[in-house]
């Protein structure tokens, strides 16, 4: 039997459906589920939103994480599997348990809190190595300075890393980057 691949997608609840943020989320959301991936986010409005809607015009299967942390919010409507969880702790670790690969959109604190979680849980051997993605340049400035390095320096951290976690340009690298290193599990 062929086994479910998940892509926890991290990213804003902000963006509206003529927003750019959106269209990018909603093409990403396509792009995985083409690849058979099933999709997990945090089930809300915004780039939640539309990486589910995107997920379910292709075809895909989507989960959401829900939390009673946030009562009067309800998973959107793209959402196939609402995983419902008492606290906002709870349901950041759930979306990144569900994870068999990841992709960090533009976003806020609450991404830039999903990103490093994911990233500290991996640098600690608290969970195994897994692929993950910062769609677009929004993060880049954040995680060089994070890995140590200047505009214009080289990036060692990179050639140790490039195998996990990449920062790509558009939802179709982002997706094959992710289908290059989790089709084997597939």
């Amino acid at each position: 039997m062929k086994k479910e691949v998940i892509v926890s997608v991290f990213g804003s609840s902000r963006p509206r459906e003529n927003d750019p943020e959106y269209a990018q989320a909603r093409e990403l959301g396509r792009a995985l589920a083409q690849r058979g991936f099933a999709i997990c986010t945090g089930a809300y409005g915004g780039t939640m939103e539309a990486v589910s809607r995107g997920a379910k015009e292709a075809g895909g299967k989507t989960y959401g994480v829900t939390a009673d942390f946030f009562p009067a919010a309800k998973a959107n409507a793209w959402v196939d599997v609402e995983v419902r969880v008492k606290t906002w702790q709870e349901r950041l670790f759930e979306i990144i348990g569900l994870g068999d690969g990841f992709v960090a959109c533009k976003g806020g604190t609450g991404t830039l809190a999903e990103l490093a979680v994911a990233w500290e849980m991996m640098n600690k051997s608290v969970m195994p190595a897994k692929p993950f993605v910062a769609l677009g340049e929004f993060w880049a400035p954040i995680l060089n300075c994070v890995r140590g390095v200047e505009v214009g320096q080289e990036n060692p951290w990179a050639e140790s890393r490039a195998q996990i976690f990449r920062t790509v340009a558009t939802p179709e690298e982002a997706a094959d980057f992710l289908w290059n290193n989790l089709k084997k599990e597939m």
